[in-house]
């Protein structure tokens, strides 16, 4: 079996372990080791590698995850394209447990998180990126999230097909006062990995395209004591089977060529280093 693969999938130890052939792959990036090994398998004739966000034990929080590590990764067993599956909270009445949220943008609002590769430090081989700014006014993949909306519909769960993830640092959920600042803005979501998965997915020129689960209604968008970790796991339980189903399907469903902005990103730019 080939340790190449196309696509990547960044979310629970859950997805990969119902394919019936997986290779596990350790890769070594120059910002430390990724959350985990990779899993690489096979999906509708695709190549995939799967990565757990928190590690295989869940036993990172969302501020101590490598994303750089994690994105550098992928890109290095040939992922282009970037799938990330995520629990969130619903900052909208209707937006109950259950639904499925396919967000068009982004809203950063974590405190301590590395979210660049180009800080013009050197890395471990002595090269030094540069200085580099990239457009992020679109930050999900338009290809990708065409076929995450076409999947869910297929599969009779009906989707937001767009809106706004706003993403915390956590591990705390939010105050009631934060949820219904979120809410009064017009966001959609809330959640705690989204960023900066999707900038650094960017800045490799790679394609990301977020699955949002809303699995409780945050803090100021619902009555009752607030969201309990307990409450998110459990409805995360109880609708992974058909996101894994969504998921392999939005897989099956991405065009063979990428001509979205994504692949052009970084086209024309001196990045000072290599990517790999």
């Amino acid at each position: 079996m080939s340790a190449q693969a196309e696509t990547g999938v960044i979310g629970g130890s859950g997805f990969y372990s119902f394919l019936d052939d997986v290779m596990e792959v350790a890769v070594d990036t120059p910002y430390g080791e990724p959350s985990d090994s990779l899993f690489i398998g096979e999906i509708a004739g695709r190549r995939v590698a799967f990565l757990p966000r928190h590690g295989r034990k869940h036993h990172l929080p969302p501020h101590r995850i490598n994303y750089r590590a994690n994105l550098w990764a992928l890109r290095s067993v040939g992922v282009r394209r970037v799938l990330g599956p995520c629990a969130v909270g619903g900052l909208r009445p209707e937006y109950g447990p259950g639904t499925l949220v396919v967000p068009d943008q982004l809203v950063d609002r974590t405190k301590s998180r590395v979210q660049t590769y180009y800080d013009g430090e050197a890395l471990p081989d002595g090269t030094v990126p540069n200085v580099v700014h990239l457009s992020f006014a679109d930050p999900y993949c338009e290809a990708g999230r065409a076929a995450a909306v076409a999947a869910a519909r297929g599969r009779g769960w009906e989707p937001v097909d767009g809106g706004t993830m706003v993403v915390i640092e956590g591990p705390r959920f939010s105050t009631r006062a934060e949820s219904r600042w979120h809410a009064a803005q017009g966001w959609s979501v809330v959640g705690m990995t989204g960023h900066p998965e999707a900038v650094l997915a960017r800045e490799l020129g790679l394609c990301y395209s977020s699955l949002a689960l809303v699995t409780d209604l945050d803090a100021g968008a619902g009555t009752g004591e607030g969201v309990s970790h307990e409450e998110v796991l459990q409805v995360f339980a109880q609708n992974v089977g058909r996101l894994r189903e969504v998921l392999f399907d939005t897989v099956a469903g991405l065009p063979a060529e990428r001509d979205c902005a994504c692949a052009t990103a970084l086209d024309g730019l001196n990045l000072g280093i290599e990517l790999p």
